[in-house]
């Protein structure tokens, strides 16, 4: 698997590096990680299944997980999974709708997407369309907590302070994906909630995420 292009050659994104005193806790994260993701596709295995029928159901042209090249820790690419929630020309039409564009810096995102499908819609409010993603978290792509994985094409436009983001290994949830105005947040305020999160991860805080994530998705207020 290839490395994303993470920015001039020369730059390190060591500086934040968790010190001696954090591999407790990394591996103590990793372990958790594992328990519980192995855990949760047990567990939420009818329902996952539930809603793949469902999506299909909703649009048959095609099938009911959406792949992707993302970008993880230091840059190495990683085959990222998600239930589908668009169409499926939704890449195609992305170009032509750039100019709807409401987020700052090197993403898109459009809170009226109208490439989403029906059922697209309800999975995105209550992110159960983020469950595929238990997998990437067992296989170690992922963690339960961490800033979100980005595209390799945004990874290529990132500022030295942006690539901060790819310094630990990324996440299911994170600061950015709980909190209640995501989409109206500046790139670089995003930026900054994940490196608060690099500086101050610990297991409680971790914790916290989770809760509040479980929280949001009951809430409905994903987008």
């Amino acid at each position: 698997m290839n490395d994303c292009k993470a920015g001039p050659k020369g730059e390190s994104a060591g500086s934040l590096e968790p010190v001696l005193g954090k591999r407790v806790y990394l591996l103590a994260k990793r372990l958790q990680d594992i328990a519980l993701s192995a855990l949760a596709l047990v567990v939420l295995s009818p329902l996952l299944l539930l809603i793949s029928l469902i999506i299909v159901l909703d649009d048959p042209h095609a099938g009911p997980i959406f792949s992707q090249i993302r970008c993880g820790k230091a840059g190495r690419e990683f085959q990222f999974y998600k239930f589908r929630t668009m169409y499926a020309d939704a890449e195609q039409r992305q170009e032509e709708l750039f100019q709807y564009n409401e987020m700052e810096g090197p993403v898109f995102k459009i809170k009226k997407d109208p490439r989403i499908t029906r059922v697209g819609g309800v999975l995105r409010r209550t992110s159960l369309d983020e469950l595929p993603q238990l997998l990437n978290v067992l296989r170690g792509d992922m963690s339960l907590v961490g800033p979100r994985p980005p595209l390799p094409h945004e990874v290529e436009q990132y500022t030295a302070e942006q690539r901060r983001r790819l310094m630990v290994t990324p996440g299911l949830t994170c600061f950015w994906q709980i909190h209640p105005e995501r989409y109206t947040l500046s790139f670089d305020r995003w930026v900054e909630l994940d490196v608060q999160y690099i500086r101050e991860q610990s297991w409680l805080l971790d914790w916290k995420i989770i809760v509040w994530t479980v929280r949001a998705m009951a809430q409905g207020n994903g987008e």
